[in-house]
């Protein structure tokens, strides 16, 4: 289901939606008024590119011009891209630019990235210190054939003052257009994921190699598939510091996807997390969601600051039971612009025990049209938590391109297996552990 509110009618023109759209009373007064031609076409040329036609595009002052150039080269090839900056030619540092690449390809909300500075170097050392990146600059078709055969590059980097625009593109259409190779060579990246793992740092420090009581716990491939949808929760208010250092060292230990904490905690989460693939998740609005948009979008924005890399929001609950749904989606639509913009993912909780279907359908779609990330069950702080009908629904509101996290009351391998069945590809749960060992016997 599509909803089309009044944010999203033009000024003039034609708008193309898809079959079934369902226009709010607000949005149909502005159509007919600014006399708006409606077309419809097939969602799938509509709604948002799933990941593996979707590129994170990024590039500081000196390759904001290429960058614009390969934008629409990647728009020829039918791929999406999400360009985290830079916007205009201020002096902007390359650093900043690769991470939010990079962690947009690490949480999978793209299959590749491209970055360009002026020489490309610094922004593939850069990009190369998020784990599970494989960046590479490459100058010429060869090397950029070479990354992709060999060492399964996931992140381009280039260097608008050492390529033309034309011999970028040809860089560009044969890195995108070339497989891994595999056999001999998969081997030989898993020794670069093992040196990876093996220099991880804890607590600032080096460890060479890394103690028991850090490192991943041998785990076969299935049980490593569980713990990577695991959002490793801890959101009670009574929470310590020492809470918080063990939560981040089980999620290290066991390969979470990611801590979710409460916003206070985000800059100790994140110094304990450095160098790990383990992503720092809060919240924003929580647990109500009634506070102001202004007051999600900050509170988003200084957990981002300080190292948050997904966000899960509250849905004005109170507003989508009103039938205010052009607030719901604007609320929404602020908070993920703010968060795509630092490169983090959103996720809106929906707190689904207080709505009924037609309404968890409509909040889905609102969710979906305001460019968010997941949608998620609940708080778990609600009256009750995830259920497999609501998953369930909520998957078949969105569509396979959305993410749906499940969360609340989650506590057992069988709960996690229900909800994963049902459509949840992300599970928020505090028994994360216990969930993931009873998977491993």
């Amino acid at each position: 289901m599509h909803w089309v509110t009044s944010e999203d009618v033009p000024r003039s023109g034609e708008m193309r939606v898809p079959p079934g759209a369902i226009f709010t009373p607000s949005a149909r007064d502005l159509v007919e008024a600014r006399a708006i031609r409606i077309v419809e076409l097939p969602a799938d040329l509509i709604d948002a590119a799933p990941p593996e036609k979707t590129v994170a595009l990024g590039a500081d002052h000196g390759g904001l011009r290429l960058k614009e150039t390969l934008k629409s080269v990647l728009a020829s090839l039918g791929l999406k891209a999400r360009d985290v900056g830079v916007y205009d030619e201020k002096p902007a540092d390359y650093p900043d630019i690769a991470v939010k690449v990079a962690e947009l390809v690490t949480a999978g909300a793209a299959g590749r990235g491209i970055v360009i500075d002026g020489a490309g170097i610094g922004s593939s050392i850069a990009a190369n210190k998020v784990p599970g990146i494989r960046a590479a600059l490459c100058y010429d078709q060869a090397s950029a054939r070479n990354s992709r055969e060999h060492n399964d590059s996931n992140v381009l980097t280039l260097g608008a003052r050492l390529l033309t625009a034309t011999q970028a593109e040809d860089v560009l259409r044969t890195w995108l257009a070339t497989g891994f190779a595999g056999g001999r060579h998969s081997g030989r990246v898993e020794k670069i994921a093992g040196i990876e793992r093996r220099y991880a740092r804890h607590d600032n420090v080096r460890i060479w190699p890394a103690p028991a009581a850090v490192r991943q716990v041998p785990v076969d491939a299935a049980t490593a598939k569980i713990a990577a949808m695991i959002d490793h929760t801890l959101l009670r208010p009574e929470a310590t510091r020492a809470d918080i250092v063990k939560l981040c060292g089980e999620a290290r230990q066991y390969g979470f996807a990611t801590v979710c904490i409460n916003p206070y905690w985000v800059p100790l989460a994140s110094r304990d997390l450095e160098g790990s693939a383990v992503r720092v998740c809060t919240v924003a609005g929580f647990p109500l969601g009634a506070t102001s948009t202004p007051a999600k979008v900050t509170e988003a924005a200084v957990a981002l600051r300080a190292g948050a890399r997904e966000i899960d929001m509250v849905m004005n609950v109170g507003a989508m039971r009103s039938g205010d749904l052009d607030a719901v989606k604007l609320d929404i639509q602020t908070v993920v612009q703010a968060c795509h913009d630092a490169g983090a993912i959103v996720k809106v909780i929906l707190e689904t025990a207080l709505l009924d279907d037609e309404q968890k359908t409509a909040a889905c779609g609102l969710a979906q049209a305001a460019g968010a990330d997941f949608v998620k069950t609940s708080t778990g702080f609600g009256p009750a938590g995830a259920t497999a009908h609501d998953v369930a629904l909520m998957r078949a509101a969105v569509g396979p391109r959305m993410g749906v996290k499940a969360a609340g009351g989650i506590r057992t391998i069988e709960d996690f297996r229900a909800m994963a069945a049902a459509g949840a590809n992300r599970i928020g749960a505090s028994a994360s552990v216990k969930i993931v060992e009873a998977a491993g016997r």
